[in-house]
C-alpha cells in the first residue's frame, strides 16, 4: 500500500530541481501512506514528475522502489494497491518472453501494459488499485482507478498545472492550488454527509470514479474519465443472466469463488491478520482465511463498555470456535473521543460517519500486530444486508399503486401537518395519547412522507429515504446541489425490482464514498493495509446473477452468505440482530462534547464565516439539547464540517515556498530502470 501524488506542468517553468522538490513535498505529506520509502522521479523536457511513498507488502527488497520505469523504458508508474493475481500474469507474460528482474506485482503491471496495452492490461487485472502511467513515447498521462473504488485518486487543474494525489493534503503542497471550497458540493455533502465521486469539495478536483481511466495529452483539460469496467454493465448483464442452479450449487460457487479471493489477499511478506465483528461478513471472512492457513489468523475487535454499541463478546465466540489469535480492545468514551481532533487530517474534506471513529481504532489496535487487515465490507451492498432496502421495498409498495395525481395531493395535506409543533401535543401535561402510541419525532416523520409523496423516480425515491437534510440548499447558503449518481439518469441502471435499484446505487455511490473511504483513511492513518475480498469483481459479478428471492427472503437479507458462514461457524453464535460499528455521539453532544459543540456552532462564528445557516443549525441544536429530536447525524455532518474548515483555513494561510535543492539523491530520485516497485 502507498501513497502516491504528482503532476504535469503544461507551461513548463520548473527546472529539475525546482520539479523534484515539489514533488518530494508532495509525497511527504502523505507519509502516513507509506512510512518505509520514498521516491521521486521527473522527466524535465516533458515537465512530470511523480512522487511515491512505500508501505512494504511484498518484495521488501529494494527491488520493490518506486516510481518505476518499464524494462522497454516506455512507461513510468507510481502505484497505490495490490495485483492480486499478478503471479499467474508474470507466468503468462514469461511464456511470451517477458523477463522479469524483482518479484513485485507493479513490474509485472508495466510488463502486462507494454504488452497488450493499458485497455486490455486493467481488464486482466484482479485487484485494488490507483495509478499515474506516463507514456514517454506518446506524451499522455494516464491515471487508472480499481473497479469497486477501493483506492482513491484525486486530480485536477491548477491554473497551467495538472495534480494528482491520494489525499487531498498534498495538493496543498504544490504552490499552483489554491483550494477554493465548492459550495454546491458542499451542499451534497449535508445531503449524504460524505462527498460522491466525481466531486471534491474543492472546485476543479475530482476523485476519478471506480473502474475508469482518464487520459491527459498536450494539456487537453477536456479529457474525461472512460470506463473499463463498469457495475452499470454488471448489475444489468447479471439480471439478464440469472443463476439457474439450485441452492446447493450456489453456496459451492460461492464457496469457491471467496476462497480463491480471501486466498489471493493472503499473500503477503508481512504480518497479515483480519477485523472481525462478529457479524455475518467479518466473520466468514475469517472462518474462510482460518481453514486456508496452518497457524491462528490473528484478529481484532473493538468493543465498548455500553453493550448496546458492542459487538465484542460476539466477536469473541467467533474467534473461539474458529481458533484464531484474538485481540479486543475495550474502549471508554474518552478515548473514542481523543479521535475526534484527529478526523479532519485524516479525511482531508468533510465526512461525516460516525463509525469512522471505531473504524480508526480497530485499525490502531491491528498496526500493532500486523501489516495488512482484511475486511467483510461490502456484503450488504451486493447481497440485500441493509434494513433499509426492507423499509424502502414496504414504502415503495404502500405507494406505488397511487396516481401521481393522488400522491401530489397528499403532499399538499401532509406538508403543513409536517410544520406543527406535534411534541407539544404528544409530550405536553395535558397529553391524552397514550405513551406507546407517542412518535418523539412525528412531525420529522411526516416531512420525510411528504418528500417520498412527491417522488416521480425510484431513484428519487430512494434519495429521500437517505437524506439527511430533505433541503441542504437551505443550509449552504445560496447553493443548489450538483448532479450525484442519485440524480444523475445517466448513472441509473436499467433494474425491475425496487431492492435492486437500491442495491445498485448504494454500490455506485455510499459503497466507494463513504464505506471504502472510511476504511481506506483510518487504515492508512496508522500505516495498515485493509483488503476486502467481498469486492474481488468476480463476484460482484456473481452476485448480480443471483435472483433477489435468494438474497433477500422475507425481511432477512445476505440468505447467501449466512448459509455459506454455517459451514465455517455454527448459527448460533452469529444469528443476531445487525448492530453496526456505531458510538453513542447523541448523548456525547449533550454531555462531554458539548463545550466544543456550542463553540463550533456559535451563531456569530457561523455567519462570519458564511458557509452556513447559523439560525437553521442553531435550531437542531436547540431541539437537540432539549431531547425533542435526536439530531445526531445532521450536527455531526456541520460538527465534520466545521472543524474540517479550521483545517482548510490554516492549510490555505501557510502556502509552501519552493526552494531549489541541488542534491538530487537525498530526494530518492529514480534514474531509469528501478526493479520493482509496487508491492504496496
Amino acid at each position: 500500500m502507498c501513497g502516491i501524488a504528482g503532476f504535469l506542468d503544461t507551461s513548463q517553468t520548473m527546472g529539475r530541481e525546482e520539479l523534484l522538490v515539489t514533488v518530494r513535498s508532495m509525497a511527504s505529506s502523505l507519509r502516513h501512506r507509506g512510512p518505509e520509502d520514498e521516491g521521486s522521479w521527473v522527466d524535465p523536457a516533458c515537465c512530470i514528475a511523480f512522487g511515491h511513498r512505500r508501505l512494504s507488502i511484498i518484495d521488501l527488497s529494494p527491488a520493490g522502489h518506486q516510481p518505476m520505469e518499464s524494462s522497454c523504458g516506455r512507461y513510468s508508474i507510481t502505484f497505490n494497491g495490490e495485483i492480486y493475481n499478478f503471479k499467474a500474469l508474470r507466468k503468462e507474460l514469461e511464456t511470451l518472453g517477458q523477463g522479469f528482474r524483482g518479484h513485485s506485482d507493479t513490474e509485472v503491471m508495466l510488463a502486462a501494459i507494454a504488452h497488450w496495452g493499458l485497455q486490455a492490461a486493467l481488464e486482466k487485472f484482479n485487484g485494488m488499485f490507483a495509478f499515474a502511467l506516463w507514456d514517454r513515447q506518446e506524451r499522455k498521462l494516464h491515471l487508472s482507478r480499481d473497479r469497486a473504488g477501493e483506492k482513491p485518486l484525486y486530480y485536477g487543474w491548477a491554473g497551467n498545472t495538472f495534480l494528482f494525489c491520494s489525499e487531498l493534503k498534498a495538493l496543498h503542497q504544490h504552490p499552483a492550488f489554491r483550494g477554493e471550497i465548492d459550495r454546491e458540493v458542499l451542499a451534497v455533502y449535508f445531503r449524504h454527509n460524505y462527498i460522491p465521486a466525481p466531486h471534491s469539495i474543492y472546485k476543479g478536483i475530482y476523485k476519478l470514479p471506480p473502474g475508469t481511466s482518464l487520459t491527459v495529452c498536450n494539456g487537453e483539460r477536456s479529457a474525461s474519465p472512460k470506463p473499463f469496467w463498469s457495475l452499470k454493465r454488471a448489475a444489468e448483464d447479471g439480471l439478464a443472466d440469472p443463476f439457474l442452479g439450485s441452492e446447493p450449487e450456489l453456496m459451492d460457487q460461492l464457496d469457491s469463488l471467496l476462497n480463491d479471493s480471501v486466498s489471493m489477499r493472503m499473500e503477503a511478506d508481512v504480518p497479515l491478520g483480519a477485523f472481525l465483528s462478529g457479524g455475518i461478513d467479518s466473520s466468514l471472512i475469517v472462518g474462510i482465511m482460518q481453514a486456508n492457513s496452518n497457524r491462528a489468523v490473528k484478529t481484532f475487535t473493538i468493543g465498548f463498555q455500553n453493550s448496546e454499541f458492542s459487538e465484542a463478546e460476539a466477536a469473541k465466540a467467533v474467534a473461539k470456535h474458529l481458533g484464531t489469535d484474538h485481540t479486543e480492545l475495550y474502549v471508554t468514551p474518552k478515548e473514542a473521543m481523543a479521535v475526534i481532533p484527529r478526523l479532519p487530517i485524516l479525511y482531508d474534506e468533510p465526512f461525516a460517519d460516525s463509525s469512522q471513529i471505531p473504524t480508526f481504532l480497530v485499525s490502531q489496535l491491528a498496526r500493532r500486530k500486523v501489516t495488512v487487515s482484511l475486511s467483510g465490507d461490502g456484503g450488504d451492498e451486493l447481497f440485500g444486508g441493509y434494513s433499509n432496502y426492507i423499509w424502502g421495498r414496504d414504502v415503495h409498495r404502500s405507494i406505488r399503486w397511487m396516481p401521481q395525481v393522488l400522491r401530489l395531493a397528499m403532499a399538499k395535506v401532509v406538508g403543513p401537518l409536517a410544520k406543527l409543533n406535534w411534541n407539544a401535543l404528544l409530550d405536553g401535561d395535558r397529553s391524552v395519547v397514550p405513551d406507546r402510541l407517542k412518535q418523539r419525532d412525528l412531525g420529522r416523520v411526516l416531512q420525510k412522507f411528504e418528500s417520498v409523496l412527491k417522488a416521480n423516480e425510484r431513484e428519487t425515491l430512494y434519495r429521500v429515504l437517505l437524506s439527511y437534510w430533505m433541503d441542504p440548499a437551505a443550509i449552504v447558503l445560496g447553493h443548489q446541489e450538483k448532479l450525484t449518481p442519485l440524480t444523475d439518469q445517466n448513472a441509473w441502471a436499467e433494474l425491475k425490482d425496487f431492492v435492486d435499484v437500491m442495491m445498485y446505487l448504494d454500490a455506485r455511490m455510499y459503497l466507494p464514498d463513504d464505506i471504502l473511504v472510511k476504511v481506506d483513511r483510518a487504515s492508512m492513518g496508522v500505516s495498515l493495509e485493509s483488503r476486502v475480498p467481498l469486492l474481488d469483481h468476480r463476484i460482484i459479478e456473481f452476485a448480480w446473477r443471483l435472483p433477489l428471492a435468494m438474497k433477500i427472503k422475507g425481511d432477512t437479507g445476505k440468505g447467501p452468505l449466512r448459509q455459506l458462514l454455517h459451514r465455517y461457524v455454527p448459527k448460533k453464535l452469529v444469528e443476531r440482530p445487525k448492530q453496526g460499528f456505531a458510538v453513542p455521539i447523541h448523548e456525547w453532544l449533550r454531555g462531554p462534547m458539548r463545550p466544543w459543540t456550542e463553540e463550533l456552532l456559535n451563531e456569530s462564528r457561523l455567519r462570519q464565516e458564511g458557509y452556513l445557516s447559523g439560525p437553521t443549525i442553531r435550531q437542531k441544536w436547540t431541539e437537540h439539547m432539549a431531547r425533542r429530536h435526536n439530531w445526531q447525524a445532521q450536527l455531526w455532518g456541520v460538527l465534520m464540517f466545521q472543524t474540517w474548515l479550521e483545517r482548510h483555513k490554516s492549510l490555505v494561510s501557510s502556502k509552501p515556498e519552493v526552494k531549489p535543492f541541488s542534491d538530487a539523491r537525498a530526494l530518492g530520485v529514480s534514474h531509469g530502470y528501478g526493479h520493482g516497485a509496487g508491492a504496496n
